[in-house]
């Protein structure tokens, strides 16, 4: 079992930055990817970014260049650096994660507002 816990939302104006993070505990080990979600209200969950053990990183077409994934093994943290946030990234913001037996879990979300 793994368990994520989120921090780092609030309130912030458009053009700012917040940093996510997500703490992993449990059968750490076993991890193999971790991703960042999002979900505004009325919409879809949608896939934000991922990081895998080598430290590959992905992102969605919306964040490329404004967002960053990165993952601090020692700490068992991943954290999302949002920069140049926009009203359209308000969101809340899960961390989830998958084992090496294609297991997925998830954090309790994180609240982003960003206001124009």
């Amino acid at each position: 079992q793994v368990q994520l816990v989120e921090s780092g939302g609030g309130l912030v104006q458009a053009g700012g930055s917040l940093r996510l993070s997500c703490a992993a505990s449990g059968s750490i080990f076993n991890i193999n990817v971790m991703r960042w979600y999002r979900q505004a209200p009325g919409k879809q969950r949608e896939w934000v970014a991922g990081i895998n053990s080598g430290g590959g990183t992905n992102y969605a077409d919306s964040v490329k260049g404004r967002f960053t994934i990165s993952r601090d093994s020692a700490q068992n943290t991943v954290y999302l650096q949002m920069n140049s946030l926009k009203p359209e990234d308000t969101a809340v913001y899960y961390c989830q994660a998958d084992d090496s037996n294609r297991r997925k879990y998830w954090g309790q979300g994180t609240q982003v507002t960003v206001s124009s």
